[in-house]
């Protein structure tokens, strides 16, 4: 494809470069859309990034989200080679060491939601992962439907193939500051656009701050974890009865109750802290786990030793082994609101606002910006 000068008038132009400005900026392409792509960091530094790279399809709030999360799946399995991305895990494991846990994953296997999943019992389930060792695991929810990329690599690739197969341009260290369609003024000058996207993750005091203001967004800060490789390979990403009760696929069915109940008896600390279990494992061996949600306007910076704690000892539970060293330890944030998972706002007839206020960008990413980006029309 024929690459665009960095200069004229675009067709569309998508203001930040995490994993939602990045699908927008596809979906334009793809109608043939002179488009741009405005970012106020040099490389992808936020949320995108910080993250497990786990495009979750079960447990995906049922409805609109569980759908948008296949397609998600879809292009991302279909872009992968091209843009030269790995994905480095398949599938996932929501292991279940109570009662009330595995009557949700029962539950959830009447569901429309189930497709690619399937029951394993205790004994299947360690002969197919003889690592797996708590005593009192019950079953395990095997679900083909996930894939997992590494996301710190996965997005400047991502990026970079846009940019190389798309002709999508790129202007870095370029801060977005007014809006007068078709003119768009930034931190390097003004640039002209018909349509225009914003996708301002947690950054809401920006472009249009008085329509988002309504929305009373806040952010969410997580802690994550990298650890050495423990010398095997997972079967798939492993998740925990935490998982099951804070997924809203999982958590919305009746059965759901008790097993909240249960957990608030047993873990009221690692639910005061957001605290569940993901374990993945990169192409490396080594093991990205998590996370934890505090909800604060601004969160401190600041990683806390003893919610790590909760999230190792969740490990230990779920799993059966003595986590591996911490190698790797940092924080994140991403926009949340309470009553909604996704913003999608036209501040006026040509532009768009799309936020994904439910951490789950890359797992529904791709979908929405095709959705926001037809909205347009023609």
């Amino acid at each position: 494809m024929r690459q665009h000068q960095k200069s004229g008038r675009y067709d569309l132009l998508v203001v930040g470069a995490g994993i939602l400005g990045l699908a927008a900026a596809l979906a334009g392409s793809r109608r043939g859309w002179r488009t741009a792509v405005v970012d106020r960091d040099a490389q992808a530094n936020g949320a995108s990034i910080r993250n497990f790279g786990f495009v979750t399809v079960s447990g995906q709030e049922r409805g609109p989200m569980w759908a948008r999360a296949r397609l998600t799946r879809d292009t991302w399995a279909e872009l992968a080679p091209a843009a030269g991305i790995e994905v480095v895990q398949s599938g996932a494991w929501f292991t279940a060491r109570r009662p009330e846990a595995v009557a949700v994953l029962e539950a959830f296997l009447g569901t429309e939601m189930a497709e690619g999943c399937r029951l394993l019992g205790a004994a299947e389930s360690r002969r197919r992962f003889p690592q797996l060792e708590p005593a009192d695991l019950k079953a395990v929810l095997e679900s083909d439907a996930e894939i997992r990329v590494e996301s710190r690599v996965a997005i400047p690739r991502l990026a970079a193939w846009l940019e190389r197969a798309r002709g999508v341009a790129f202007f870095r260290d370029c801060t977005a500051l007014a809006v007068n369609l078709p003119e768009i003024l930034t931190s390097r000058g003004a640039l002209e656009a018909s349509r225009l996207v914003v996708c301002p993750g947690d950054d809401f005091n920006g472009l249009y701050a008085d329509r988002l203001a309504p929305y009373a967004l806040t952010r969410c800060k997580l802690q994550m974890m990298r650890l050495e490789d423990p010398g095997f390979r997972l079967p798939a990403t492993v998740l925990s009865d935490l998982s099951i009760a804070r997924y809203s696929g999982f958590a919305a069915l009746a059965p759901a109750q008790q097993l909240k109940a249960r957990l608030a008896s047993e873990h009221a600390e690692e639910l005061r802290h957001g605290v569940h279990l993901i374990v993945a494992q990169s192409a490396d061996g080594s093991l990205v786990v998590g996370d934890s949600h505090a909800y604060e306007a601004t969160p401190d910076p600041f990683s806390r030793e003893d919610i790590d704690a909760l999230i190792l000892r969740e490990f230990r539970a779920a799993l059966g082994f003595e986590p591996p060293r911490v190698i790797e330890r940092w924080t994140g944030t991403y926009a949340s609101a309470s009553d909604r998972t996704v913003v999608v706002d036209s501040p006026e007839p040509a532009a768009r606002i799309l936020i994904v206020a439910s951490g789950s960008g890359a797992s529904t990413g791709f979908a929405l910006g095709e959705e926001v980006v037809a909205s347009f029309g023609d």
